[in-house]
């Protein structure tokens, strides 16, 4: 991982911080983009070291044209981009018939719209550089166990993971000649502050057989295996990290 450049789609918060700081403290050199200045600051100030490089880009990855000139300024500070985590997303929970057009049009708009804007930005860049050893670059979008799963509790959300899914596949295929890899993460409850602050973690681990909530290193690491040299040949796969959840 070291020397390796990789920008972390909100990366500032979540599991995108603890990417961030897994990162980072693997030796890669980062640029993190996130629509919250506050928290991005703090994700700076944290990681300031003379033994990590970490940039900062503040931004909207909702519209297309802002998402390109995000990735694309990421991209000037780092000098190439070897690989990108989309870890924005946001996580309701609504009776599956009280979802609101507006519910679907907040999820809808981060969870689709928004992965998909940074891939295509990040493609863009990826396929007209060198290669490096035997890959161009490599993606890693963070989907959910939710799109394999019914859950009447966020059918809109799973219905995002869902689609997230679909275009990790869909770029991998495309981009495949470009040696671009794609793939995808879908985990189950993960304890991160916000969740635990939530009040479902207790029942998502009740559902899992090995009775606990995922931490959050459970699903970094693997993360930073689909971004490192060990993953030459894995392209439009969604591993799921579920402690049993599901079996796929």
């Amino acid at each position: 991982m070291a020397g390796k450049t990789i920008v972390v789609v909100g990366g500032a918060s979540g599991l995108g911080l603890a990417t961030t700081g897994l990162l980072a403290k693997a030796g890669a050199k980062l640029a993190v983009i996130d629509v919250n200045p506050s928290s991005l600051e703090r994700c700076i100030a944290a990681l300031s070291s003379p033994a990590m490089t970490v940039h900062g880009v503040c931004g909207n990855i909702v519209p297309k044209a802002e998402a390109v000139e995000l990735v694309r300024e990421a991209a000037h500070k780092l000098g190439r981009i070897d690989g990108l985590v989309n870890c924005a997303g946001v996580y309701p929970r609504r009776p599956i018939l009280d979802i609101t057009d507006e519910d679907w049009d907040f999820d809808w708009n981060i969870n689709v719209r928004g992965t998909y804007n940074t891939m295509a930005a990040a493609v863009e860049l990826m396929r007209a550089q060198p290669l490096v050893g035997k890959v161009r670059g490599r993606i890693v979008n963070v989907s959910s166990v939710d799109a394999f799963k019914a859950h009447p509790q966020n059918a809109h959300y799973a219905a995002t993971k869902a689609a997230v899914v679909s275009l990790t596949r869909s770029f991998a295929l495309e981009f495949a000649p470009d040696q671009i890899l794609v793939n995808a993460i879908a985990p189950a409850g993960i304890a991160t502050e916000k969740a635990k602050g939530s009040g479902f973690l207790p029942e998502l681990a009740s559902h899992t057989p090995l009775g606990r909530n995922a931490e959050l290193d459970d699903i970094t690491s693997w993360i930073g295996f689909m971004l490192s040299d060990g993953n030459n040949y894995m392209t439009g796969e969604t591993v799921i990290v579920s402690g049993g959840y599901i079996f796929a």
